[in-house]
């Protein structure tokens, strides 16, 4: 019985992942679809071959949107592991201003953040560039890098760092085998969270890159504005599934067992 709702509950995760998804994989193929038709009246694989065609831009924002991600999540995690060490593990005057302080971005509006971070990107010319896209993607992302990371080091025993020291352990060989192995299921969750919100930004990108770094969320709006269903269905699948083989590859240290070892 319990093998049996475990099934259905699988079951009906996967539809809900799946489910939405099923629509666009048909747009994608449609070359004439008019309501109230259940399925496309002509297909075509036009949308297809246009995207992996030289003369689309899907490669570049591919490529500008997994580079500025993966530097996002490594220069986040930078920050964000000593913040969320001393937040989670040394109490000091102030704590509470300082923990407002990092949550303050997600608090506020995107609009009024990026506004005045590219007032301030043209005045020390990192507006336009993708060092500064990645350092704009920062303000969202660290937020909850620290609030994952903060909770992965709660329960963290410093004693064990101790023992390794007392043992001849080097700085690195105690971060390394003793930190980074307890707290690597809130790691990789918090490092999950950080590549998806720079992955799919885009008011950020289009204002601080000023149409100069093209990824995907820029492209993807582009042809949805401009009414093309067809391509607009391929390109939020290629947004998509990026995404979603990630949360698959760390959907284990979502688990209750995992979560646990933290």
């Amino acid at each position: 019985m319990k093998n049996k709702a475990h099934f259905f509950l699988v079951v009906a995760i996967l539809l809900g992942v799946v489910g939405p998804l099923l629509p666009l994989l048909l747009w994608s193929f449609a070359h004439r679809w008019f309501f109230p038709d259940v399925l496309p009246a002509t297909w075509s694989g036009r949308a297809w071959f246009y995207l992996f065609s030289s003369s689309s831009q899907v490669g570049r924002a591919l490529f500008n949107s997994v580079t500025v991600a993966l530097a996002v999540t490594l220069l986040s995690l930078a920050i964000a592991l000593p913040a969320a060490r001393a937040l989670a593990l040394v109490d000091f005057r102030g704590k509470t201003a300082v923990l407002f302080l990092i949550l303050a971005p997600a608090l506020m509006p995107v609009i009024a953040i990026v506004m005045g971070l590219h007032v301030t990107f043209l005045r020390v010319g990192l507006a336009d560039s993708r060092w500064g896209v990645i350092l704009a993607h920062l303000v969202p992302v660290m937020p909850y890098l620290v609030l994952v990371l903060t909770a992965a080091f709660a329960n963290y025993n410093l004693d064990y760092e101790g023992q390794a020291r007392v043992l001849g352990a080097r700085p690195y060989q105690v971060f390394w085998h003793v930190t980074l192995p307890a707290i690597w299921p809130g790691l990789m969750v918090g490092s999950l969270f950080a590549f998806l919100i720079s992955w799919s930004q885009y008011l950020l990108t289009l204002i601080i890159g000023g149409g100069q770094v093209m990824t995907l969320p820029v492209l993807l709006f582009t042809f949805a504005s401009s009414g093309d269903n067809t391509i607009t269905a391929a390109l939020s699948l290629v947004f998509i599934a990026p995404a979603l083989l990630l949360f698959l590859f760390t959907a284990r240290y979502l688990t209750g067992r995992n979560v646990a070892m933290v």
